[in-house]
């Protein structure tokens, strides 16, 4: 505003200026005007100040600076961040699973090539792409390629599906947590009232053919009773506890997020840390448990024959991506409240090999005690092994009830699973409200705490049906057709969006502003040919093989696979849905509307247009 008035100063001081050099001459022809002419002058003096008038607002708003951005407090809490979303529950469930069935140690060479050439320059491009332009993941595409705002959209659209579901599976840690407080864990013995005559001691498992364990029936018949359902079809009444427990989960994620960085920032020094005193500690106690090294040996000896299986590649290309996450807004979000020429290209190498390095870790704390397992029933390790939560809410806690201090152990196993998951809901959730507050910054930017609290209160209610008897069915089927199918053509998009129509040269240069160096030959050929490509071989042999993500515990009807396409169609189906309503509202003919939405919009800091009373100047 200072910079307004001066304007309007110095124009006054002007106009006296050439009244005081008037001769007298000028000021007599001036006085025997007609009273026609007065008036016209006067129509003409208003005309004037009027577009002066709006000449003068024209430049308030030029000169007003944006709202200042956020930043984070220090640099480490921002690699916290960035770390704790990428290390979430399936460093721990899914990778060791996946490495043993995929031929073990020679699983390692597909998986660090697909991190090289597919997984770790996305990573980059996207902590690159958030911090140059400081926006989220709507508003960031005005300065990329409008047209693609869609991608935005879609996004927000899988992380409410991602909040849904995942909130969920964190609740029944919370659950599983609130349960070992007691003088002996409830799955130690077959003698609870949740127990059939099926259930059976670990350690005379191989003696029965139908027996189960304890762990199996405290997590099916006591955490989600989903035996009281008849799946989809009929899911049942809201299970109280359940829905308090996911509710705690909302609270936490709320008092983390509420506030933006300032709280997110402090969070992250516990929930990105704690997994990684919890690992090692069990990491200790898993090694020294009888059985261990023949598990650990499994673990690592290398099946060379499984390279031939294109399967063994694709395992690894999808476990790369999904472990790192990129395309799901987190990483924009995250990097866009750091300085500007913060070294993007040095946090993208670190936080993805701690990334990757953990995930390995974890396969020894698991591997561990599988091996122990598997010589408490006399069993082989396959036979023991599961994949996904049941290895977390069922193999583990059994391992752990047979141990001494069970307890103890059972404690920390499932506070190491709560804080794993809730920094990985941090981010999908700050993805979509950074992006909506830069979209909306008078609406929701402004009451961020208030919109954040209206956000969750709406996610969680969506979620209620998956604290259902049938809820488990429903966390299955929202977890592949929500995020897991749809996030890898969002990605696609993404990718060829800012490497093939923003250019890869242009966003080197971005690159270069920032961190004062070009990015080398071999990122800019990742970013513009193989990076696309990989992701897109991703997503088509996912399509192909939907089915088998998921599992063969419960068999889908038909009417559940339609639902399941609807949602993945939900949120691609914002891509073109923008496009042609971004073509509808552009002006111009056909040829110059089709022009105009795929090139770059003018940000608010670089423009350096002025219009005045209808013209450019």
């Amino acid at each position: 505003m200072a910079a307004t008035e001066s304007v309007e100063d110095k124009g006054g001081e002007n106009r006296n200026e050439n009244a005081k050099a008037k001769s007298p001459t000028d000021a007599a022809n001036d006085a025997s005007r007609n009273d026609k002419t007065v008036a016209t002058g006067k129509k003409d003096k208003t005309s004037a100040q009027k577009q002066n008038k709006d000449c003068t607002r024209v430049v308030v708003v030029a000169l007003t600076p944006d709202r200042r951005r956020e930043t984070w407090n220090k640099k480490v809490e921002f690699l916290l961040a960035v770390i704790g979303f990428a290390v979430d529950l399936g460093n721990v469930w899914r990778f060791p699973y996946v490495c043993y069935q995929n031929g073990g140690g020679a699983f390692l060479i597909p998986y660090t090539i697909m991190l090289i050439f597919g997984g770790l320059p996305l990573f980059y491009m996207e902590l690159a792409l958030g911090q140059f332009h400081r926006s989220g993941c709507l508003t960031i595409w005005k300065r990329i390629c409008p047209a693609l705002k869609g991608v935005g959209y879609a996004i927000c659209l899988i992380n409410l599906y991602m909040g849904m579901c995942y909130n969920t599976i964190i609740g029944w840690a919370v659950y599983y947590l609130l349960a070992s407080f007691q003088s002996s864990l409830p799955w130690t013995t077959c003698e609870n009232d949740w127990n059939t005559k099926f259930c059976k001691p670990v350690r005379e498992q191989h003696l029965f053919a139908n027996a189960t364990s304890p762990a199996r029936e405290f997590f099916e018949r006591e955490v989600l009773e989903q035996y009281k359902s008849d799946g989809l079809d009929r899911m049942g009444p809201i299970k109280p506890t359940l829905a308090l427990c996911v509710f705690a989960v909302f609270v936490l994620v709320y008092f983390s997020l509420w506030k933006g960085v300032r709280s997110t920032g402090k969070a992250v020094w516990i929930t990105a840390l704690a997994p990684y005193v919890v690992l090692i500690i069990l990491l200790v106690r898993g090694v020294t448990l009888p059985g261990a090294g023949e598990g650990i040996l499994y673990y690592l000896t290398p099946q060379w024959h499984k390279l031939y299986n294109s399967k063994v590649w694709i395992d690894a290309a999808s476990q790369i991506f999904f472990s790192l996450g990129p395309g799901f807004g987190t990483l924009l979000a995250l990097a866009s409240y750091n300085k500007f020429n913060n070294n993007c290209y040095r946090d993208a190498l670190l936080t993805s090999t701690i990334n990757c390095l953990t995930s390995f870790l974890a396969g020894f704390v698991i591997f561990s005690v599988l091996g122990y397992m598997a010589k408490e029933q006399n069993k082989s390790i396959e036979e023991v092994g599961l994949g996904g939560p049941g290895l977390v809410f069922i193999v583990y806690p059994e391992a752990i009830a047979t141990m001494t201090g069970s307890v103890f152990w059972s404690i920390i196993f499932f506070l190491m699973l709560i804080t794993l998951g809730l920094d990985s809901t941090f981010g999908g959730l700050e993805a979509m409200i950074t992006a909506l507050c830069d979209e909306y910054p008078k609406v929701l930017g402004r009451h961020r705490e208030v919109f954040v609290g209206l956000l969750l209160l709406c996610i969680y209610i969506c979620a209620l049906p998956t604290t259902t008897y049938g809820g488990v069915y429903l966390v299955n089927m929202l977890s592949v057709y929500g995020p897991a199918l749809s996030i890898l053509f969002v990605v696609f998009v993404e990718a060829a969006g800012v490497c093939w129509l923003y250019g890869t040269e242009n966003f080197a240069r971005d690159i270069e502003k920032m961190i004062g160096h070009r990015p080398g030959l071999f990122w800019r050929m990742c970013w513009k040919y193989i990076s696309p490509i990989f992701i897109l071989v991703i997503f088509i042999f996912s399509l192909r093989n939907h089915a088998e993500l998921l599992g063969d515990e419960y068999k889908y009807s038909d009417w559940s696979f339609s639902v399941g396409w609807a949602l993945t169609a939900s949120s691609i189906v914002c891509i073109p849905a923008y496009i042609v309503y971004k073509f509808v509202i552009t002006p111009g003919s056909v040829l110059q509307k089709w022009k105009m939405m795929w090139k770059p919009e003018h940000s608010s800091e670089n423009s350096t247009l002025t219009y005045c009373g209808g013209t450019e100047v």
